[in-house]
């Protein structure tokens, strides 16, 4: 796997997809779309080049008429591109950064990273060769993972979980596809460091070459969900000034943040490292010694031992969890657009990835978008995954979580910020509450939202004893709603909480379910160390007191009126464990320094639109 190798090994034509559109729509498709397809790809074209108002795609706000294809495993563009698939591409891209004290292929020689990369076919470009007219030149959108060869297809075959999609609907419309795995797993050789500083190197190895290859515009778009929702972020942490836009679905800011919330440690954080996904890079041929690297190597401890201690190891001198934290580093280094896609029932990537990751990126003076649905860690087009949510899981919302025009509106997306291709779209977050309704918002969490606060001596204990201990529970009803209330983005709730004179931390998790159903509508947790919120925390003195701020995961909620919401106080739940030093019997106070924060907005029907291919919401008949 040694210098940059090339391997030509299938092709494939643009399918027939057999679209069905209404007759308005089409004939916008065909005025606007197909002249902007079939001049060069190096014309200057302006920002406003095509009016707003004429726009080949419809605010989303008037896309209810609209007729999708809905009989695939994802949704579709409307009208497919002009150009035919090219054959897949082999390419190793070296990683000269990777030096001898990185150890793994720094010390055998030649780290790489290995890509699938499909192109379009265009008249008259050998896409291959080393100089290409302009014409030639397309912009390349890349999913960036560990799961080629592992768990999933090769790099060289189109992914179900999301190469197809993009392959398919957009290397058509003249974009290039790029199928990348990280180092130690696929075909990219050196160390699987779980999203440590070599992996970073690779990332930033492969989107400087996908923008200064000859094919290429020099604009790169990275795109993913999970784990390859988190490469977009690690791409923009180290900065490059070919990465022009990323779209994060269910990806991490940081791996730390997805093990730990307010200190509260997710059960597979211990396993999940060398457990999981450093057995990706040991598949038993002469490549396994490459994993002798440090990143590597701390993976073995660096999970068992935060969750024994129940923080991220700072203090023997470890940086493994900062060096994954990227959020803090892409909002220095970035200068491209950030496309944040997340499902509001996500318990495997928390919805805390993204709120307040969405106002802190639009402050920051980044184009931000969001698309917030109740779905889980799923796509926004994938019927098999949303039917099978459960109540208060996002079952209530079902079937309007299905956005059968996602397709287009990345087009859209990637159109703007890769081709230069007018108009801008418009920065809102699209949210869908968990009736199904989905409304646009400026920004999310709303910037017009009403706190309305509950001291717990306006509250009512129904249930349980104030002492929560491993097996016993508080339950506490608040007055119900005079009017219907929508309850968005992240509440707060500080409680005032005594450890055991037995121990130096508590464990807390509130779940706010409806009182009417018992309907699941939110949930918080909290490592008593961390009572201060954030990601620093320090032992407590024995039979300390605190005001614990725990803030609920983000949420969009509905509750009718006359019904209101009750919360159930435990040690643990959903995939929280405390750690083993934060077992031990915890102490509340019910009092007016106990106070529960709703984060409130002011929505109707009249505030909502309905998606393609959905009849009306029945809450709003």
């Amino acid at each position: 796997m040694s210098g940059q190798q090339t391997e030509f090994i299938m092709c494939t034509s643009i399918p027939d997809y057999g679209m069905h559109r209404r007759t308005v729509a089409a004939t916008l498709v065909l005025l606007f779309l197909v002249p902007a397809l079939s001049g060069c790809f190096g014309a200057e074209k302006t920002n406003d080049a095509v009016p707003e108002e004429n726009h080949w795609l419809p605010p989303v706000e008037e896309r209810s008429d609209l007729i999708y294809r809905d009989n695939d495993d994802f949704s579709r563009v409307s009208e497919n591109g002009s150009y035919q698939i090219g054959e897949v591409m082999s390419i190793y891209v070296p990683v000269t950064s990777i030096s001898v004290a990185d150890g793994g292929a720094g010390v055998t020689g030649g780290a790489e990273v290995h890509m699938g990369l499909w192109l379009p076919l265009i008249d008259g470009c050998e896409m291959g060769s080393e100089t290409l007219e302009d014409k030639c030149r397309v912009p390349i959108i890349a999913e960036i993972g560990p799961y080629y060869d592992d768990g999933d297809v090769d790099a060289l075959t189109p992914a179900d979980r999301l190469g197809r999609f993009l392959i398919e609907n957009y290397v058509p419309h003249g974009y290039g596809v790029a199928q990348v795995s990280v180092f130690g797993t696929g075909e990219s050789n050196h160390c699987m460091d779980l999203m440590g500083d070599d992996e970073q190197e690779g990332i930033h190895a492969a989107v400087e070459y996908l923008g200064k290859a000859p094919f290429s515009n020099g604009n790169v778009g990275i795109i993913g969900k999970s784990y390859d929702g988190s490469t977009p972020w690690e791409a923009a942490a180290m900065g490059s000034s070919h990465l022009k836009t990323i779209v994060p679905m269910s990806g991490l800011i940081g791996l730390h943040d997805l093990m730990w919330r307010n200190g509260s440690m997710e059960l597979r954080g211990a396993i999940m490292h060398n457990g999981v996904y450093g057995s990706f890079g040991l598949d038993g041929d002469l490549e396994d010694v490459q994993n002798a690297c440090e990143g590597y190597m701390e993976g073995y401890y660096a999970g068992v031992g935060a969750y024994l201690t129940g923080d991220n190891l700072a203090w023997t001198g470890s940086d493994y969890w900062e060096e994954r934290h990227f959020l803090t580093r892409a909002i220095q280094n970035y200068n491209g657009s950030v496309y944040i896609i997340h499902g509001l029932q996500d318990w495997n990537v928390d919805p805390h990835m993204a709120f307040p990751v969405h106002n802190m990126v639009r402050d920051a003076g980044l184009d931000v978008k969001g698309l917030y649905g109740q779905w889980g860690h799923d796509y926004p087009d994938r019927r098999g995954g949303h039917e099978g949510l459960s109540s208060g899981r996002g079952a209530e919302a079902f079937p309007y979580t299905l956005r059968w025009d996602w397709a287009d509106d990345m087009l859209e997306w990637f159109d703007f910020y890769l081709k230069e291709m007018g108009p801008k779209p418009r920065l809102i977050a699209e949210v869908q509450d968990n009736m199904g309704g989905w409304r646009v918002e400026d920004t999310y969490p709303p910037l017009d939202s009403i706190w309305i606060p509950y001291g717990m001596d306006q509250c009512s204990i129904i249930g349980g004893s104030d002492t929560i201990t491993p097996t016993s529970s508080l339950v506490v009803e608040c007055p119900e709603f005079d009017t219907e209330t929508r309850i968005a983005g992240t509440p707060t709730f500080h409680i005032e909480a005594t450890i055991s004179i037995l121990s130096t931390s508590g464990h807390l998790f509130v779940e706010m379910v409806q009182s009417s159903t018992g309907m699941h509508l939110g949930h918080a947790v909290m490592d008593l160390r961390f009572h201060e919120g954030g990601r620093e925390g320090a032992p407590l003195a024995p039979g300390s007191t605190v005001i614990a701020k725990m803030e609920f995961f983000g949420m969009d909620v509905v509750v009718p009126e006359g019904d209101g919401i009750q919360l159930i106080i435990t040690q643990t739940g959903e995939d929280y464990l405390p750690s083993p030093v934060s077992v031990m019997p915890v102490s509340l106070s019910m009092g007016p320094q106990s106070i529960l924060t709703l984060h409130t907005v002011e929505r109707t029907c009249v505030d909502l639109f309905l998606p393609p291919m959905q009849e009306p919401y029945p809450q709003c008949t």
